[in-house]
């Protein structure tokens, strides 16, 4: 056990957010020292990261959980602070993860429906709670980086051809894999998705500043009418987002406005591997980026108390 966790009680409320968990630290996190959310993201990492495996790896999580730790924020502007995480390290922003955040201080009576400001780790993200529980989030800037980027693919004979681009994380998008976008073949999606971040890491292809590409998203026709597409997104911890996802749909977004294949304020409806539906749209800047819109539902599922027995040697979550 590390010093200062023996006997910890923390309080956590659980979400989903189109078929996307949740889990909200609410009480009992580390004291991280204040200053920008990015600043203490690094106190987190460095300092507490068996706090960030206790809360989310089995035996009390999963490798599909992602973690939204409340902190303090430095901007004024700022309603709160949010570091999110997953099994195996941390994420600069998680669309799905900030509607499930919103929902939940709703349902504790934090915030009340109406705009709102949260601070993350890559910027500002402001948040609207409306009366009939849909919430959306005006995400950071987000644009395609690279386009046409070509990565042979083990056990595939053509290369796959795809978009490289920012929606909070880095992204691979690719509609050339030749797969049924279908719920019943998610380990084969999976198993291709995760071969091709493999291929992007072997040859080097990288976001802006060498920044590691670590989604890799899947799209194509969507099975509904009422929508414009259908994603698969493989998330860093090699599980997939059940949800849409909210920095993919960002992320194409952002491809879709770099081709002039969407008009600025219309709505993107975007479908998941669930079947599951968020809306998306953008306004765009001066230069190539845009800032996304993303408006979808979350419920708020499990409110608990996490326990550290000293006694447990899986008391801080088993570790990858």
């Amino acid at each position: 056990m590390r010093a200062g966790s023996t006997g910890l009680q923390v309080r956590i409320i659980d979400s989903h957010t189109a078929g996307e968990p949740t889990r909200v630290v609410i009480e009992g996190a580390p004291a991280l020292g204040g200053g920008t959310v990015a600043a203490q993201l690094s106190v987190l990492r460095e300092q507490y990261d068996w706090f960030r495996s206790m809360v989310v790896n089995e035996p009390r999580g999963s490798d599909v959980l992602v973690g939204a730790l409340l902190c303090p924020p430095s901007s004024p502007d700022a309603t709160v602070g949010v570091i999110f995480f997953n099994n195996i390290g941390y994420l600069g922003m998680c669309g799905h993860a900030t509607i499930g955040v919103a929902q939940t201080l709703l349902h504790t009576g934090a915030i009340a429906p109406g705009e709102h400001c949260f601070e993350t780790p890559v910027g500002l993200v402001g948040v609207r709670v409306e009366a009939d529980g849909t919430i959306s989030f005006e995400n950071v800037p987000s644009y395609r980086h690279r386009s046409g980027v070509a990565v042979q693919v083990e056990g595939i004979t053509e290369a796959v051809i795809g978009d490289v681009a920012w929606g909070g994380n880095w992204f691979f998008l690719t509609a050339d894999h030749g797969q049924s976008l279908d719920f019943s073949q998610v380990d084969r999606l999976s198993n291709i998705a995760w071969r091709i971040r493999q291929s992007l890491h072997r040859d080097g292809i990288v976001g802006a500043n060498g920044a590691e590409i670590d989604h890799i998203e899947l799209y194509g026709a969507p099975e509904s009418d009422s929508n414009h597409g259908r994603n698969f997104v493989l998330c860093p911890g090699r599980a997939y987002d059940r949800s849409p996802c909210g920095t993919g749909t960002s992320a194409k977004l952002a491809c879709l406005a770099a081709d002039g294949a969407w008009k600025e304020a219309d709505v993107w409806r975007q479908e998941g591997i669930l079947g599951t539906v968020f809306e998306g749209s953008f306004r765009r800047l001066d230069d190539s980026r845009v800032i996304p819109t993303v408006r979808g539902k979350a419920y708020v599922t499990l409110e608990a108390t996490v326990f550290l027995d000293p006694a447990d040697p899986f008391a801080e979550g088993i570790r990858l």
